[in-house]
């Protein structure tokens, strides 16, 4: 008999097993099929910092969260109401997540003796009280895959790693998902073996035949559509998105685009990404080192190029000196910086919103950048695009700041009209405005950009350097009023961007709210949530989000003076919060978190409530 279906308005499941469960896999597949079902959704994949932990271990666990829904959503959920938990490591790392009465789906095959002691359990949690709270599912996981992999042709252990493929079987039948996308994904991932595309094809009917059949889950759930605009839509995560956006730029921009990066987590990914659109003249170059990634970057755009590099903190740290060349030479140059929980090394899988000083004053000397930042996974194309055409059009180097929450999560992106976007293409010299004299510092009234002269040239040979350059003319200058005429002339060319941005937008419904709250980047979701949740609650609070950082949105000191009340949530010890007291003289108030985790919304509403 068909068992009873269960309409619900939204779920969040946890997938978490050991590194090499295959819970990105799993995770990512459920992902992709909730995707074509029209939900709303977004997810927060968790890496272990370890590249081989052991087996079985705390540090080797890895988990995938999924929120999605039938109404618009911002983040992948506080907690979990299904936990999967491949072993007991999974368990105890996840386990004061999911709340009482929530669902724990569990393989009691892992839960041996040796695997209890390795995640420093002293007992069965299965058997000693635990898990009392919560309506547990024991699944024997890998004995099930094992037994309904009989005759395969693959060994024990190949088919104990299909047991991924029976949970995520199991998953798809409990929530309704369609099948046939992941059956194709597998023939297709695993085409050169022909064996191990049959195992894990086999593995996850099995799953869902065992949803269908075992009288431990009497409900399927269902999760309608949900309700948004119309067109076509992708899911995407943050690094795709910037990666995409830089070839929209370079499209737009009419400039070949030349990306050079060191691999360092959790920026990587941008490199591999543009590695594969190489039919947009995109070239990717992995330099030996840090500096040598944004030396090439520095020299393409030199030579005429959209100059892009791409790391994270530590990274960034390294690069200093070269992007203090660049404001020198006032040529563009991109530099992303995908933030991380630091300092050093840090935990390098893990969110951090703390290298905004860095990227603000973290070169010798008087030496101010553009900053700007993404605040959702999908708006890091927009952000992409945005930096490209400041940094091209005021030439100067600009910063773009994703973290490892937006660059690794995902949501459902909705393709723009390529025809929307904007021209930001660019005018080289060409010839010396006077006969035989060119003049690489004679500047752009408006914008003070200087003249951009590609090498080679005829007649608009100049010096380049780090030394300082004498008006208009770019020869080297040691005059003292000259450097300070430079100096000051470097920093209102920034400063006067501040005219060519939008202002700054307040979401404020009655426009009389006692509060506002003032966020950057991948703190959009849960703080927009966050004042959702509290505004049902019939109390009124404002929300603006900064995407450019310096100069500041031109309204920016009059928003703040609107608001009686001012907080400011930052995954750091109150970055931001320096900067608009000590710019705005405003009595700002931090919310300052530095976990390793993007921010809950609940947390979000309560600071909130209090401050009201």
């Amino acid at each position: 008999m068909a068992k009873p279906v269960e309409q619900l308005e939204r779920v969040i499941i946890r997938f978490a097993g050991d590194s090499g469960d295959g819970m990105q896999l799993t995770g990512g597949r459920f992902t992709s099929e909730t995707a074509l079902m029209g939900n709303d959704l977004s997810t927060l994949p968790d890496f272990p910092a370890e590249i081989r932990a052991p087996a079985g271990s705390l540090p080797g666990v890895s988990g995938f969260q999924i929120h999605f829904s039938d109404h618009d959503i911002l983040t992948p959920g506080d907690a979990p109401n299904v936990l999967v938990a491949m072993n007991p490591a999974a368990l105890r790392t996840n386990l004061n997540d999911l709340p009482p009465g929530g669902t724990l789906i569990v393989n009691t095959d892992a839960f041996t003796d040796r695997n209890l002691q390795k995640a420093g359990y002293t007992s069965n949690p299965l058997d000693d009280g635990t898990v009392d709270d919560y309506l547990v599912q024991r699944v024997p996981l890998t004995s099930l895959t094992q037994e309904a992999l009989k005759g395969v042709g693959i060994t024990s252990r190949e088919a104990e790693r299909s047991k991924n493929m029976f949970a995520l079987g199991l998953m798809s039948w409990l929530y309704t998902r369609p099948t046939e996308g992941t059956l194709a994904y597998i023939a297709k991932k695993f085409a050169k073996r022909p064996e191990i595309a049959e195992a894990n094809a086999r593995a996850f009917r099995a799953g869902y035949a065992f949803g269908e059949t075992s009288e431990g889950f009497a409900t399927q759930y269902e999760v309608a559509p949900a309700e948004m605009p119309p067109g076509t839509y992708r899911n995407i995560t943050g690094n795709q998105a910037l990666g995409l956006g830089l070839v929209a730029a370079s499209v737009q921009s009419k400039l070949p685009l030349f990306l050079s990066a060191y691999p360092i987590t959790p920026a990587s990914d941008v490199l591999h990404d543009l590695a594969r659109h190489k039919s947009f003249g995109v070239r990717t170059f992995q330099a030996e080192d840090e500096i040598a990634a944004v030396g090439a970057a520095l020299g393409a755009s030199f030579g005429g190029s959209l100059g892009v590099c791409t790391s994270s903190g530590p990274g960034i740290a390294l690069k200093q000196e070269t992007i203090g060349l660049a404001v020198a030479l006032e040529l563009p140059l991109l530099i992303l910086d995908i933030q991380r929980a630091g300092p050093s090394t840090g935990m390098p899988t893990k969110p951090e919103q703390a290298d905004l000083l860095m990227v603000m004053f973290g070169r010798n000397a008087e030496s101010p950048v553009p900053v700007i930042a993404a605040s959702t996974p999908g708006g890091c194309f927009d952000a992409a695009i945005e930096a490209t055409r400041i940094a091209l059009k005021y030439r100067t180097p600009v910063f773009l700041l994703s973290d490892a929450y937006l660059a690794n999560g995902s949501e459902p992106w909705l393709l723009p009209d390529v025809e929307s976007l904007p021209d930001i293409s660019v005018e080289f010299a060409t010839q010396p405005p006077v006969e035989g004299a060119f003049m690489p510092y004679l500047r752009d009234p408006d914008t003070l950009a200087r003249q951009w002269a590609i090498p080679g040239t005829p007649g608009l040979e100049h010096r380049i350097g780090g030394l300082e350059k004498e008006d208009v003319t770019g020869n080297v200058s040691y005059d003292p009023d000259n450097h300070d005429h430079m100096v000051r002339l470097r920093a209102r060319k920034v400063a006067g961007i501040a005219a060519d941005i939008p202002e700054l937008a307040v979401d404020d419904p009655d426009g009389d709210a006692e509060l506002l709250v003032l966020g950057w980047g991948g703190t959009y979701g849960p703080i927009q949530s966050a004042a959702r949740r509290i505004r049902r609650e019939g109390k009124k609070v404002a929300h603006a989000h900064l995407t450019h950082l310096n100069p500041f949105p031109r309204n920016t000191a009059a928003v703040l003076a609107h608001y009686p009340k001012v907080l400011i949530p930052e995954m750091n010890l109150g970055q931001l919060l320096k900067l608009v007291r000590a710019e705005f003289l405003v009595d700002a108030h931090g919310y300052n978190r530095v976990r390793g985790l993007p921010f809950r919304s609940d947390e979000l509403a309560e600071a909130m409530k209090a401050m009201l």
